[in-house]
């Protein structure tokens, strides 16, 4: 049983991957209405006869989004009575399936009723929590934390801090990255880093505000991050999974940037914006990793006090 139960957290993460994905693939493309203002049904339809690239896009979306949900039920109630003896599980099953149900409510509300853009830009910031909950659900079933002694994990207060500032800020900069997505303001800015390098002063319109508004969240993360890594290697040598985990964190952040500056050279290219949708989910999660790592560090903190 335990063995099923870690295939099955294999592929609820990677399908919640997808839908991460698929969401990120819909907005870019321009397919939210592929299926017309129908939901669940497709043009009336189960299976609509008449099939564009952007309803193929829109009900493969919904199709993913839907297997998603089966899988991720399937593995909050296994994982609730597997493992629901670690003090994390029920509470990551809870958050994994609420933020999927969401997620996939305000999809439809959108495509019944439509929403302003700001509230679009939620769309893919809680699909991000409830795939964070289901890696982090996934962790727990294969004790990644006992294979890197997170039972003898002491993080003193500063790290603390500012893992748990720059995780809250990461979801500002994801939003603000989302607004970018369903404002159209990707290519509003046609320079990087400045809108205009010729003039960098001052955006013009409102779309150019929301495309440097999200520039500058994401220059001060890169920046944040890169700093908090040079402690995690200057003080964290012992504790490789601090050590490690900020030195991929930094990385990831880095790729980000990168990502997001090639977009505007290759005018939007598709495949470099799911990249970037890719690399941000990955930092998301792996920052929640760092949070649990806290809640861990503090356990472990409160034995030694209760010893001594």
């Amino acid at each position: 049983m335990q063995r099923s139960l870690k295939w099955l957290a294999v592929l609820t993460t990677f399908v919640m991957l997808l839908v991460l994905l698929g969401g990120a693939l819909v907005t870019k493309t321009d397919s939210g209405l592929g299926c017309g203002n129908e939901w669940p049904l497709c043009h009336g339809q189960l299976i609509p006869e008449d099939i564009t690239i952007e309803t193929i896009i829109e009900l493969s979306h919904r199709v993913v989004s839907g297997v998603a949900g089966l899988l991720v039920a399937a593995l909050s109630i296994l994982s609730w009575r597997l493992i629901g003896h670690k003090r994390e599980t029920k509470f990551l099953a809870v958050m994994s399936l609420f933020f999927l149900i969401a997620q996939a409510l305000i999809g439809a509300a959108a495509v019944k009723w439509g929403q302003s853009d700001f509230v679009l830009a939620l769309h893919f910031g809680i699909s991000l929590i409830s795939f964070s909950a289901v890696l982090l659900l996934t962790l727990l079933i294969f004790e990644v934390d006992q294979k890197f002694d997170a039972s003898s994990l002491i993080i003193d207060k500063r790290m603390k801090w500012h893992t748990i500032c720059v995780t809250l800020y990461s979801y500002l900069v994801v939003y603000t990255g989302a607004l970018v997505r369903h404002t159209n303001a990707s290519l509003t800015c046609s320079d990087w880093p400045f809108c205009l390098n010729s003039n960098p002063f001052m955006p013009l319109n409102t779309y150019q505000w929301i495309q440097m508004g999200h520039r500058l969240a994401a220059g001060l993360i890169f920046l944040w991050i890169v700093y908090i890594t040079v402690i995690a290697v200057k003080y964290y040598k012992q504790q490789r999974v601090i050590y490690w985990g900020w030195i991929i964190a930094c990385f990831l952040v880095s790729l980000q940037v990168l990502s997001g500056a090639t977009i505007i050279f290759t005018k939007l290219n598709l495949y470099i914006a799911l990249a970037h949708a890719l690399f941000i989910s990955c930092l998301f999660g792996l920052l929640c990793y760092f949070i649990l790592l806290i809640s861990r560090s503090k356990m472990n903190a409160d034995n030694i006090s209760k010893v001594s």
